[in-house]
């Protein structure tokens, strides 16, 4: 087994969140996430452990990537919603464009769901980004409807969204020829259709 390429001394090299996942992706894939230490992740980038520490507050949040700036993109999607579009619509249409990605971005966006979907070492963690993610929809219903945040409707339309995007993603994941934004709109549809 070849050894890690060994860091220079001094400064580090620049880098950014892309390159971090990459190498990290890189090394969850050859190793396991469990297997691949912090360090070696380091290494591969060329940086120190802090440094990676000033991207990622740990080797749980790499996978999910620019989760937090995603999330603020999502509010502001619903913050455009026009005010008369109908609920279902306006959940309807953000859900799907946050699951947009282009064609270029695909092939790691499936590695980085497929890790995050079966690492059991991931699921502690993923569940408190599911629950911020829920939260977004939880708030735009409860502004629209007058309630709280934390009220059974809103609380229940961030679950069941979820739970699509997540059943939409396994089979996305089954069958990577089909299109994840396509799957997604037809099980939207599909509930609305089935609750109506």
């Amino acid at each position: 087994m070849n050894a890690p390429p060994s860091r220079s001394l001094g400064r580090p090299s620049v880098t950014d969140h892309a390159t971090i996942e990459h190498a990290a992706f890189q090394l969850f894939e050859r190793q396991g996430f469990e297997e691949t230490t912090l360090e070696q992740i380091a290494d591969a980038v060329g940086v120190g452990r802090r440094t990676l520490f000033r991207y990622f507050p740990s080797k749980n949040d790499i996978p999910w990537g620019r989760f937090d700036e995603s999330l603020r993109g999502f509010r502001q999607q619903f913050d455009q919603i026009p005010a008369d579009m109908p609920l279902a619509d306006a959940v309807h249409r953000c859900v799907v464009d946050f699951n947009r990605f282009d064609d270029a971005a695909l092939d790691q966006h499936r590695f980085r769901m497929r890790l995050l979907l079966t690492t059991p070492a991931l699921q502690a963690h993923s569940a408190l980004k599911y629950e911020a993610w829920r939260g977004v929809i939880a708030e735009f219903i409860a502004t629209r409807l007058g309630l709280a945040p934390d009220d059974a409707i809103p609380r229940l339309v961030g679950h069941v969204s979820l739970a699509q995007s997540v059943a939409a993603y396994e089979q996305w994941l089954g069958d990577p020829d089909r299109s994840l934004t396509q799957i997604l709109e037809a099980n939207l549809a599909a509930l609305r259709d089935y609750l109506c």
